[in-house]
């Protein structure tokens, strides 16, 4: 067996096990909830050890990632009504300020690098991943707050999709570069290609669905809008992990998935698409009220 055939094997294998986690996260709201936060935790971990590598920078890990964890977990509560209003946020504003002004007593070479990579982090990861519980509960008019798993899986299903459509469609057809200068492997057809197939997907599961149990009763066409959004974003979050890497001269982010490489690299496309999804249906809330 040839390393290549190896690899292939190691890959799908780490792929099956992967998705099966991923949808057995979304069977229970504390399930996804926990599995969410561990994701969070792993990912701003991953990231912050990346960019302290960088000559001059230096960003508490620990720190960065409790803080990243605390605010995916403070977004899941204030949603699901165990907390109310702007306190649940006090402790991650303090750990924030701290970060901050332990720069004044540490002597670090360049404070201000630390500072950009610390927050950025924060944007980037905790952020984005906080979300998808704004997308999985929401509060019903009885007040108690409701777990609508369908769309937060949904918006990994249109990414699995894009991927996979994106992957056949370039390897059969692509010859025209979608941004050769960040990342020379992807197409215009492959793009297309992934964003079509998303469309029939999304067809299909507002087909299925229908109206009733979704927000703001959506149909087919509003389904299918998701799809186009999840797939815009979450190419460009592939493209904007991309530029992260090239910046940085690495291959992968990680090897804790084998085949897959790290965190970074198996959600770059969610932290796009994820909040994108969720100013979407925002929109869609607005437009039909």
């Amino acid at each position: 067996m040839t390393d290549k055939q190896k690899n292939l094997i190691t890959r799908s294998i780490t792929g099956v096990l992967f998705v099966a986690l991923m949808v057995a996260g979304f069977l229970a709201p504390h399930y996804m909830v926990v599995l969410f936060a561990i994701i969070t935790g792993m990912t701003i971990w991953e990231y912050s050890g990346l960019v302290s590598g960088i000559k001059g920078v230096s960003v508490n890990s620990f720190i960065s990632t409790v803080a990243g964890v605390y605010f995916f977990v403070a977004v899941a509560g204030l949603r699901l009504n165990m907390v109310e209003g702007f306190s649940v946020f006090v402790p991650y504003i303090l750990t924030i300020i701290y970060l901050i002004i332990s720069e004044l007593y540490l002597q670090n070479e360049n404070p201000i690098n630390n500072w950009a990579y610390t927050m950025f982090g924060q944007m980037y990861i905790a952020l984005p991943f906080s979300m998808i519980n704004v997308l999985a509960f929401e509060t019903a008019g009885s007040g108690q707050p409701t777990f609508n798993w369908i769309l937060p899986l949904s918006v990994f299903i249109f990414l699995w999709t894009n991927d996979t459509g994106a992957y056949c469609t370039g390897s059969l057809f692509g010859k025209h570069k979608l941004f050769p200068r960040i990342s020379p492997a992807k197409s215009w057809e492959g793009s297309i290609g992934g964003g079509i197939l998303v469309i029939i997907v999304a067809g299909i599961i507002g087909h299925l669905i229908g109206t009733e149990g979704t927000p703001n009763a959506m149909g087919i066409v509003e389904w299918i809008g998701l799809g186009v959004v999840v797939a815009v974003f979450g190419t460009w979050g592939d493209l904007v992990e991309s530029l992260f890497k090239r910046t940085l001269g690495i291959k992968d982010s990680g090897n804790i998935l084998p085949g897959h490489g790290g965190m970074l690299d198996r959600f770059d496309s969610a932290l796009m698409a994820i909040p994108a999804a969720v100013v979407y249906l925002y929109i869609l809330a607005l437009v039909n009220h």
